[in-house]
Order: structure tokens, then sequence, then C-alpha cells
């Protein structure tokens, strides 16, 4: 690899390192201990999120190291900094979650700011958990500049008493204590042993969905999403993008010369094939947004129509993260895509080749973690957006998580403005067979902060009802969520959508086979239900979310703030 700098005058760093004008600049990087020889060098951002709360994160200064040994192997000088991130397991069923979803945006701004602040070259992105991997897309989408990404890994699942166990193992437990069928001595057991080792939860729950999308956009490495937290090919892989963002500087290949149109339907096609969390289709929303692209979520039924279920991950099935890497990883899932003409193999990646040229030779592994296109899992991809009288807008929902008999489904509405009031019930014995929970006033707008609900629907899983009743929210539902779980709901009841004049008792149907969800009332009574509607007055009062609020955009537009 030549080196660069001295021989390249384009660098962005010459605004803040060279010329007369800039020695009081360069005086400040001295401080740092760089050298004459350093300041004739590209300097490369590595933006992480690693901090002590959050299992997905607590390594990440092992991925920080090793990537900044490359950028220096490969003649970059590194320049490390974090952003926040929440854990969103901890932030489950509290207020705290109100504010997972706007980190989302606070990440992005972070880094932009600091990117845009100190005149870096190129960048390296390490995030891991759930908002943290589309905020970070996001930032990279809006600098456009040579920009890899190498997320800090998965969790590893491990057995226990015969069973592979993982976060949602917990929560559905608690469900069943509630229930009456397990104690609280077993529920300890499950606590104590189903998150054995740091990384992002062990399913195909959002963070993951994420960062294996990030290999399918060409943002990331292959290997990026499925290579476990603790094997050192994680940290191999690290360095490996260190080095590769010094390529990409040299060829001037960025951010959005990658995430084009094609890199999207390539995700799109991943995604449905892996069975990922229904956030992916907010996330992919609002990074497309960022990219100048608009994501139909029409669109979305389209590409599930072509593309069949290859995976059944948890929590779809038994697999996990470290059984679909040691099967081939993405690359083995984007190989049997481009058997059937699923993907656009000629968009281009992170290694400089073109999506086909990096899955040529992979190999599937083993036949049940990831199927073929003539014996999928399912005919039809893992989501499907709904809409009709009750989701004009859109709605999503993981369709692979959902039991058959579930498929379509009819019964009266169990009404809750708020997930607490959900809960509650669900504990309390309240939700029979047949019923069709509604928690609204849960948008983005509303919540506010659109928060994840696995409580909920762990609970009603955990008490062995997720075959007999359905659940419908204008929040969201956490990627570890199975069932008939249908979130997303547009437009949101803080802003009268039909969600608002739902009442106690009314028919709501759900056709997931033909992408209808209908509250059966007649359109002249939600008219005259509109007519009486009042918003209720605001959950938050000050602080930052009540900014968000004020500026953020529905669900149906990915969320987004403008």
């Amino acid at each position: 690899m030549k080196m660069m700098g001295n021989k390249n005058p384009k660098l962005r760093s010459d605004s803040v390192k060279s010329g007369v004008e800039r020695a009081p600049h360069r005086s400040l990087f001295r401080s740092l201990g760089l050298t004459r020889e350093d300041m004739r060098r590209p300097l490369i951002g590595i933006a992480h999120s690693q901090n002590d709360v959050v299992p997905g994160h607590v390594h990440m200064n092992t991925i920080v190291s090793a990537v900044r040994d490359g950028v220096l192997m490969a003649g970059g000088v590194p320049f490390a900094f974090p952003t926040i991130g929440v854990c969103d397991g901890i932030a489950m069923a509290h207020a705290g979650m109100k504010y997972s979803l706007p980190t989302r945006e606070l990440i992005a701004d972070c880094a932009e700011c600091m990117a845009m602040a100190h005149g870096f070259d190129a960048l390296v992105f390490i995030p891991n958990c759930d908002k943290i991997v589309p905020g970070m897309l996001m930032a990279a989408a809006r600098l456009n500049r040579p920009s890899i990404f190498v997320s800090g890994g998965p969790m590893l699942s491990l057995p226990y008493r015969g069973r592979m166990l993982d976060l949602n193992s917990v929560f559905e437990a608690v469900g069943s204590v509630k229930a009456g069928m397990m104690d609280e001595e077993q529920l300890t057991c499950i606590e104590e042993n189903a998150c054995p080792t740091c990384g992002s939860c062990s399913g195909m729950f959002t963070a993951n969905s994420m960062n294996c999308l990030t290999e399918a956009l060409g943002m990331g490495l292959n290997g990026n999403g499925t290579i476990p937290a603790v094997y050192a090919a994680r940290t191999r892989l690290a360095r490996e993008a260190g080095m590769q963002v010094m390529k990409l500087l040299e060829a001037d290949i960025r951010a959005l010369d990658i995430m084009t149109p094609d890199a999207f339907e390539n995700a799109l096609a991943a995604d449905m094939a892996l069975g990922g969390s229904t956030n992916s289709v907010l996330h992919l929303s609002a990074i497309a947004h960022e990219c100048g692209i608009t994501l139909d979520l029409d669109h979305i039924n389209e590409v599930s129509a072509k593309v069949p279920t290859l995976c059944h991950i948890a929590p779809a099935g038994e697999h996990h993260l470290q059984d679909l890497d040691l099967a081939g990883g993405i690359p083995a899932v984007m190989a049997e895509l481009l058997k059937i003409g699923a993907l656009r193999g000629s968009a281009l990646t992170v290694t400089g080749r073109t999506i086909a040229e990096n899955v040529a030779g992979a190999e599937v592994l083993d036949r049940e973690v990831i199927r073929g296109a003539d014996n999928p899992y399912s005919p039809r991809g893992g989501i499907a957006i709904l809409r009709g009288s009750l989701a004009p807008e859109g709605a999503v929902v993981k369709q692979h998580a959902v039991a058959p008999e579930m498929l379509s489904h009819k019964g009266p509405a169990r009404v809750f403005d708020g997930e607490e009031e959900a809960i509650a019930a669900i504990y309390a014995g309240g939700i029979k067979p047949g019923d069709v929970v509604v928690i609204r006033y849960e948008g983005p707008r509303g919540g506010p902060g659109m928060r994840e609900m696995l409580s909920p629907t762990s609970a009603i899983a955990g008490m062995c009802l997720d075959k007999q009743v359905a659940l419908i929210t204008d929040g969201r539902f956490s990627g570890a969520t199975r069932g008939a779980s249908i979130g997303h709901v547009s437009p949101e009841a803080a802003v009268g959508g039909p969600i608002a004049l739902v009442q106690e008792g009314d028919e709501i149907s759900i056709d997931i086979p033909n992408h209808r969800i209908d509250v059966e009332v007649s359109e002249a009574e939600l008219d005259r239900r509109k007519q009486a509607w009042q918003a209720p007055p605001p959950r938050v009062t000050s602080g930052y979310l009540v900014r968000y609020a004020r500026t953020v955009k529905s669900a149906g537009h990915g969320a987004i703030v403008e």
C-alpha cells in the first residue's frame, strides 16, 4: 500500500493541518504526540460507541485498538471518538425506552459534528446495538466520505438444560412465572445463563439484523454481521477494516458510491431471506432518506413476494447468530439469493469489488440453518407491510415469526393507552384467547420516542397465548418479538390516526397474506369519532424528548427528524 498525504494535495484534513495559517492547529495536534510525518498523512476518524453499560459495547476498546492498528499499518493517523449508546434490553418496559430511538438522531449528529469539525479524511464506524448501527450509517451518508463499518459482533448462545438461551428466553420466562407455569428459582437460573458473553444479543434481533444488513448494503466486510464478539476472528476483521479504509480513501470510494438504490434493494432482499427485525424497515427508510433515496413501503411487499425466507433464526426458530456464522454467514445467504436473481450483483462494496465478487465461492455449510430457495422456510420473505382502515399509511409485521393459525385473525379489541396499562392487564390474566391487544399513544410523537415493547409480547408468549392473541401498536416491537405482533401503525394515535379511534370491543381484522389490517367499523362511525377526538396532553414536558416530539415524522417515513 503506498503512502498518502504528501502525495495527495486534496486531503480534507489539509483544512486543519496545512499552510502557515494552520500552525496553531498543528500545535494542538503536536500536543497529542503527532510528528511532522503524521502531519503529511491522512487523518482517519474512528467513531465508536464503547461504554460500560451495554453488553454489545463493553468490549469495544479491543475492536477500536485493532482498527487503530490497521489504520497505522496502512499509513493513516487514527483518531478515536465516542458516541452514546443505549442498551434496549436494560431500557425496556420503563421510561428509559422513550430515549432509545431518539438516540439514533443524536448518534448521527455526533459523528457528523466530529468529522466536520476535525477534517477527517475517512471514517471507520464501530457500532453494534440497535440504534447505533443505523445512526452511524445515516452519518456516513451525510458525510459522504470513504467509510467502512465493523461491528462489535454478536453474543454467544450457550446450552442450558438442553435448550439454547438468549435474552428473549428471560422475558418469556417472566410471563411464565406470572402465569404460574414456572417458579422464580427456575427464572433465576435462566436469568443467570441467558447472556453468557459480551456482544449484541444472540438472536436475529434489531442489532444483529442491522449488522447483517450492513454487509448486504456493501458497507461492511464479509463476516461483519455474524462473527461472534469473543472470537479472535472479530479482532482480525477490525484490523482488516482499518487497513481497508485507507484503500477506499486512495480510490476515493465514498459512502454514497456504495449506498445506492441497488444497495438498498440488496438490503431488503437479505432482510427478507434472514427474517430480520421489523425495525429494519424503520431504519432502512431513515438511512435511505439520508442518501436521497425514497424507500417505498409497498415495494417491501413486492420484494417479499419474490424472496423466500431462508433462515429461521431466534426468535422465529432455534438457531442463533453463531449458527448462521458457522453455516457460511451472510455471504452464503447472498450467494443463494444471487442464484435466484434476487440480488443486484453489480453493486459496489467497501472491498472495492462488487457484491457478486465478494460472495463468489461462498457456500452453505449447514442446509438447516441456511436453506435453498427450493426448500425455504417460507416462500415469502420475513417482513410484510399491512394497510387498511386501521393503518392507512402502513404497519409492519415479522410474518415468518407468526404462527400459521394467526396469519388471518379476527377478534375484539382490548384497548390500552400505553404499554404499562397493557402489561398490567396481561400479567393479571385479563387477556383471553382471541383478543386483539391494541397499545396506542406509543408512536414517535405520542410516546414520545416510539418505545419497543418486548415485555407484553414476551408475556403473551410465556403464557402460551401467542397462537391465540394478536398485539397491535403505533409503537414498536423488539426484534426479539415473535407472534402476531403488528407495529408502526401509521398515522399514530397522537395525531388522530384511526388507532386513536378504536374502542373496546371493536372487531379487528388481520389478514397478513393479503396485507390487510382493518377495524370493522363503518367509515361514518369513524368520522363521528374523529370529530369527537381530542389529543391528550403531552406525556413529557421538558428536555430532549420535547424537541424530538416536535420534529419527528411518522413511522411510515422512518421516524426521521427534519
